[in-house]
């Protein structure tokens, strides 16, 4: 479990470091290790239009990693299996119990 803490935390670090979305607006991160909670968002104003809106949300739920939200264009999914995590421990958690069986990863 320490290992896929360690290694969710350095990739959603990465993904913040690397954004540029856009100078107005903000990109944080909230990592919650008591309850395995990651989170990238973006934060800020755009003119007179407010800008919130959550990137990146995973999950740490026994021993699989949840993706529960992915905004990111190459998958968060494939940068956790590069990190060597196996696909049998990640479930992408935005996709319906039904849908996950089609996928090669866990189903939950």
């Amino acid at each position: 479990m320490e290992k896929y803490r360690e290694i969710v935390k350095s990739i959603i670090r990465k993904y913040s470091e690397d954004d540029g979305y856009d100078s107005e607006i903000e990109t944080q991160t909230a990592i919650d290790i008591q309850s395995d909670r990651y989170m990238m968002f973006h934060i800020g104003w755009r003119g007179e239009r407010r800008v919130f809106g959550c990137v990146i949300y995973i999950e740490i739920k026994g021993d699989k990693i949840w993706i529960q939200r992915d905004g990111i264009e190459d998958g968060i999914a494939n940068a956790l299996i590069e990190a060597g995590v196996p696909k049998s421990d990640i479930v992408l958690g935005y996709r319906s119990p039904y849908m996950r069986q089609f996928t090669e990863l866990a189903v939950g």
